[in-house]
């Protein structure tokens, strides 16, 4: 619901200013449904890869729920979805379009990426703790930088949101890492091995990392140029 809230308020404000929705990149439908899938996949890929890996790292297996239902699919996606629109179109709608055309694109991608991280230190309750601070700041943070200029290159936020719905539904809702609860697969054993220190950097950082880098180099390689 916030999300269709943000969508309307942005779209007020686009109209006050004469400028169509399309300025956010609802538009060109067969090259955003395009970016659409393509992020959904690379998202998908890279993180089921990081879950597999934590399913190695720590000797168990994934296994399908069997309490798993319709009504939690529904509610799951429901979640997910609304939980990103919020976020992209918070975070690179309306507002990063209006920083990108008094900043320019470098600055204003910085900016939403450091304000994307510092959100993450309160709707994950973790201020004031300052390891797990630096670790969310750096993951959230690049992540953002990531979607920032996926926005700016592709001129829409649609890809934006491909790449962080991907990347959610596939952690949240089929790997149940996320605040919405077992979802449609859970450990095979209800206590698996801790990962050593070495093990958790390559699951936990390194791929979500490598994630960001590639998306960030076909972004800005392969995606024209965003002209301000």
């Amino acid at each position: 619901m916030i999300g269709l809230i943000l969508f309307a308020i942005s779209w007020i404000l686009l109209r006050l200013q004469k400028r169509p929705i399309s300025e956010l990149g609802f538009n060109k439908p067969v090259q955003r449904s395009v970016e659409f899938i393509g992020g959904l996949i690379i998202a998908a890929v890279f993180a089921s890869f990081q879950f597999v890996l934590i399913a190695h790292f720590s000797d168990f297996n994934w296994q399908l729920n069997p309490e798993y239902s319709l009504s939690n699919l529904i509610q799951s996606l429901r979640w997910n979805l609304n939980s990103v629109l919020y976020e992209e179109l918070l975070f690179r709608g309306y507002l990063l379009y209006k920083a990108i055309e008094y900043l320019g694109v470098r600055k204003a991608c910085l900016l939403s990426a450091v304000a994307f991280g510092i959100y993450h230190w309160f709707s994950y309750g973790i201020w004031g703790a300052l390891v797990p601070m630096v670790y969310v700041f750096i993951l959230t943070g690049s992540f953002g930088l990531m979607t920032a200029y996926a926005f700016a290159k592709s001129k829409s936020v649609i890809l934006p949101i491909a790449l962080h719905l991907g990347w959610n539904l596939t952690t949240n809702l089929i790997f149940s890492n996320g605040p919405i609860g077992q979802q449609l697969l859970v450990p095979s054993i209800s206590d698996p091995k801790v990962m050593e220190s070495s093990e958790q950097i390559i699951a936990n950082i390194i791929i979500p990392l490598s994630f960001v880098s590639l998306v960030l180099w076909i972004v800005t390689k392969k995606i024209a140029r965003y002209r301000h």
